[in-house]
């Protein structure tokens, strides 16, 4: 007597059979992106769509892009490494937002340590001094200092 299928082994046929599992895989590379290209790759793009096996990412810069194109059979490599198969046959680049939402790197948590000069802490009090409410006037006062911090840290680190 024959050993009944795996559940497992069926639902992997049926999703290959199907074609579905194409989309799950290739979808999968917005979660590994950092793992993928590497951290300092990660930080500058962001995976955007995927249309006609065209990966189409976003950068942050132009000079990003221009390295990113002399790069682009070894990420490739590393993208199709990753998803299982050359699912992915191309990738363009464009210059668009990269959200803050991958973690911070170690060396980005020294935007706490930076100093801010006192230009820049006399235009914060200019700003917030016109809110009456004390509770506001300090929480923005916080954040314009925590952002003008993380700004510094960002310029001195590129």
């Amino acid at each position: 007597m024959k050993k009944p299928n795996s559940i497992r082994s069926i639902l992997e046929k049926t999703l290959n059979d199907l074609e579905i599992d194409v989309p799950l895989k290739t979808h999968s590379i917005w979660a590994a992106w950092k793992e993928i290209v590497g951290e300092s790759i990660a930080y500058q793009t962001q995976p955007r769509s995927i249309r006609n096996q065209i990966l189409f990412i976003d950068v942050s810069h132009s000079t990003w892009i221009q390295q990113l194109q002399f790069l682009k059979p070894t990420l490739l490599e590393k993208i199709n490494a990753f998803i299982g198969g050359p699912l992915i046959h191309d990738i363009r680049f464009k210059i668009g937002k990269i959200s803050a939402a991958l973690p911070a790197s170690p060396k980005d948590s020294l935007w706490e340590d930076q100093t801010l000069d006192k230009k820049t802490l006399n235009q914060i009090e200019s700003t917030v001094q016109k809110i009456g409410d004390n509770e506001i006037r300090e929480s923005l006062r916080n954040v314009l200092i925590k952002g003008a911090k993380v700004d510094r840290s960002r310029k001195k680190s590129q």
